[in-house]
C-alpha cells in the first residue's frame, strides 16, 4: 500500500467521488451529501471549528501504548467478569458492601466539615470537587422531584435513525420496576420520565425545558453526544443533576465548568488513541499505514476524529494518511460513502458512527469488496452489542472492535453469568426479547444510577441533589456489566471519568460472539479533565 502511486490514488478517489455527487447531488451541502477529506484537507476545511486543543480530556499517549504491548501479551481467550460471585446473593452483599465503605467514608467528611455544603454556601467533595451552590436559581430546591416518587428525566431515541437505542430506555424501565417492587429507595419509587428526542438536538432542548417545567425532575439522563451538548449549559445553570449520560464525549469529563453533568462509558478521545496504539503493536511490518474513517458528521463523530488526530501527532510514522468520509446521521444508507472508502484502497477502516449504520457499515463493505481487500476493520464501542453484527451473518466475521470494557447481555459467552442471567431473565418477565442486548445496555445506566441514588439516601439529611453528587463524583464500584480490570470508579476533579479500560475484540460469526484479543488496557486515572469548547478540550 505504502509503495502504491500516489497519483492512482488519488484519481480512484475523484471518480468515486463523482458517484457520490451523482447519486446525492451536491456534497458541500451541510445537510446532505459526504464529505470525504485526508487529514491536511480536513485541517485547512475546518481550521479553528475542530482545532486540536491541548490534548485533555485524552489518556497519556506513553501510557496508552504501554497498556496495549502489555495486554498484546497476556491471554484474553476467557474474559472474566468483575466479580468472582456466582450468584446474585452474593453480588448483592458486594455491591452493599461498597455503599457502606462509600457512605461511611462521606458521612465522616460530612461530619468533620470536609465534605458538604460549608458556610460559604460551597458543596466540598472528594478529590477537590466543589460546586457554588450561590450560582444556583433563588428558587432552586434540594429536593425538586422528590414526593410520592424519585423523577428521573430521561431523552434518547425512540425513532429515526437510531431508534434501536430505545431499547436503552426500556432496559431502564425494566431494571427500575425491579427496584420498587424491592423497595425503591427507602421507600420511595422511582419514576423515569421518557421523551423521544429522535436523537435531533432541538428536540432535547425543548423536551428538556418542558421537563424543567412541568415534570420538574430530581436528575436526568441523556443519550447522545449532540443532545447532551445542546442541554449540558442549561442544567448546569439550574443546577440539576445529568448523570452517567449516556455518549463517551470527553466533555463531560469537566468537574469544574458543569459539575452537574457527568459521562459514565470509555471517551471517544481515548478509543481513537487505543486504535491508533493497537496499528502501531500490531501492523509495525506495514508501517506508515492509510486509514480510512466513516464519520457520523456530528460532534459524536469527530470526537473520534479528534483521538486519532491527535495519536497521529504524537506519534508520527505511524499512520500516513487518514481519509475522512463523513456521512449525515439522518441519511438512510452509508453506500455511497463505503465505495468511496474501498476506492482509497485504506489498510484499517474504523467505523466512527452509531446505531443502525453499523450494521449497513458491516453489510456494504462486504458488497463492496472492502472487507476481502486485507483492511483491518473496527466497529466503534457504541457498536458492541452483538445485535448490530449477527444480522450480518459471516459479512461481520473478523470485525475488531475497542470495547470499553462491557460485556454483552446477548452474547453467549456470558450466559451463565450471575448478573447477565439475571437481567436476561427480568427481560423475559417483562415479555421482552432478551437477544436484544440494548436492554441490558440500559440495565448498565440504570444500575449505577440506583446505586448512587442508595448512597445519597444515606448520607446527612438523605437524598438530595448535594448528596447525589457527593456520591457520583466519589463512586466506586464493581459494576456488573464490566470485565474483570475495568474500574468503575470516578474521584473528584482529580479523575472525572467512570470507565478508563478497554479490551480488543474480533467478532467470530460462527460463535455469535466477540472473542477477546490480549488482556485488559487498563488506563484508569489517566485522563486529564476536558472543558471543552470549539477548539476541542482546554
Amino acid at each position: 500500500m505504502n509503495q502504491r502511486n500516489h497519483w492512482v490514488r488519488l484519481l480512484a478517489l475523484l471518480l468515486s467521488f463523482g458517484l457520490v455527487a451523482a447519486a446525492c447531488g451536491d456534497s458541500s451541502d451541510d445537510t446532505g451529501g459526504s464529505d470525504a477529506t485526508t487529514d491536511e484537507e480536513e485541517t485547512a476545511a475546518d481550521g479553528d471549528e475542530e482545532g486540536e486543543g491541548d490534548g485533555a480530556g485524552a489518556v497519556d499517549q506513553s501510557e496508552a501504548a504501554e497498556a496495549v504491548a502489555e495486554s498484546a501479551e497476556e491471554d484474553g481467550s476467557e474474559p472474566a467478569s468483575s466479580s468472582t460471585a456466582t450468584s446474585m446473593e452474593e453480588l448483592e452483599a458486594e455491591w452493599a458492601a461498597s455503599r457502606q465503605e462509600q457512605i461511611d467514608m462521606l458521612t465522616a467528611g460530612i461530619e468533620s466539615g470536609e465534605f458538604g455544603i460549608g458556610d460559604d454556601n460551597i458543596l466540598r467533595g472528594t478529590g477537590g470537587f466543589t460546586i457554588d451552590l450561590n450560582a444556583c436559581p433563588s428558587d432552586w430546591s434540594e429536593t425538586e422531584g422528590i414526593g410520592e416518587e424519585i423523577k428521573v428525566g430521561y431523552t434518547g431515541p425512540e425513532s429515526g435513525n437510531l431508534a434501536a437505542y430505545g431499547n436503552q430506555g426500556v432496559g431502564w424501565e425494566t431494571y427500575i420496576d425491579y427496584v420498587n417492587e424491592n423497595g425503591g429507595i427507602g421507600g420511595t419509587p422511582v419514576e423515569l420520565i421518557k421523551r423521544d428526542d429522535q436523537y435531533q438536538a432541538t428536540l432535547t432542548i425543548e423536551m428538556v425545558d418542558e421537563l424543567l417545567q412541568a415534570d420538574k425532575p430530581f436528575a436526568f439522563h441523556t443519550l447522545g453526544t449532540p443532545s447532551v451538548l445542546a442541554t449540558y449549559d442549561t442544567l448546569n445553570d439550574k443546577c440539576v443533576p445529568q448523570l452517567l449520560s449516556a455518549t463517551g464525549h470527553p466533555a463531560w469529563g469537566d468537574p469544574i465548568e458543569h459539575p452537574w453533568t457527568t459521562g459514565s462509558i470509555l471517551g471517544y478521545l481515548t478509543e481513537g488513541i487505543l486504535w491508533g496504539a493497537w496499528i502501531n503493536e500490531n501492523m509495525s511490518d506495514q508501517l506508515p499505514v492509510t486509514v480510512a474513517g466513516l464519520v457520523m458528521d456530528n460532534d459524536f463523530g469527530l470526537a473520534y476524529v479528534l483521538g486519532l488526530e491527535k495519536y497521529m501527532e504524537e506519534n508520527p510514522g505511524v499512520i500516513e494518511e487518514f481519509v475522512q468520509i463523513r456521512f449525515d446521521p439522518a441519511a438512510p444508507t452509508v453506500t455511497n460513502e463505503v465505495t468511496t472508502i474501498t476506492a482509497a484502497e485504506p489498510d484499517v477502516v474504523m467505523a466512527m458512527m452509531a446505531g443502525n449504520p453499523c450494521l449497513l457499515t458491516i453489510e456494504d463493505a462486504a458488497r463492496s469488496g472492502l472487507k476481502d481487500s486485507g483492511a483491518e476493520l473496527f466497529m466503534p464501542s457504541v457498536c458492541v452489542d452483538p445485535s448490530f453484527l449477527v444480522p450480518a451473518g459471516e459479512a461481520a466475521d473478523g470485525w475488531r472492535i475497542v470495547g470499553g470494557g462491557q460485556k454483552a447481555g446477548s452474547d453467549p459467552q456470558w450466559a451463565d453469568d450471575p448478573w447477565v442471567s439475571f437481567a436476561n431473565q427480568l427481560t423475559v418477565d417483562a415479555g421482552l426479547d432478551p437477544t436484544i442486548g440494548l436492554y441490558f445496555t440500559g440495565m448498565f445506566y440504570a444500575h449505577a444510577f440506583i446505586e448512587i441514588l442508595r448512597v445519597a439516601n444515606e448520607l446527612p439529611d438523605g437524598l438530595t441533589r448535594t448528596n447525589v453528587m457527593l456520591a457520583t463524583r466519589s463512586l466506586s464500584y464493581n459494576h456488573p456489566n464490566l470485565l474483570e480490570g475495568v474500574n468503575f470508579s470516578m474521584n473528584g476533579n482529580e479523575d472525572a471519568y467512570f470507565i478508563e479500560g478497554s479490551q480488543f475484540s474480533q467478532w467470530d460469526a460462527d460463535l455469535g460472539s466477540w472473542v477477546q484479543i490480549g488482556g485488559i488496557v487498563d488506563l484508569n486515572g489517566s485522563s486529564p479533565n476536558c472543558n471543552w469548547s470549539d477548539t476541542g478540550c482546554s
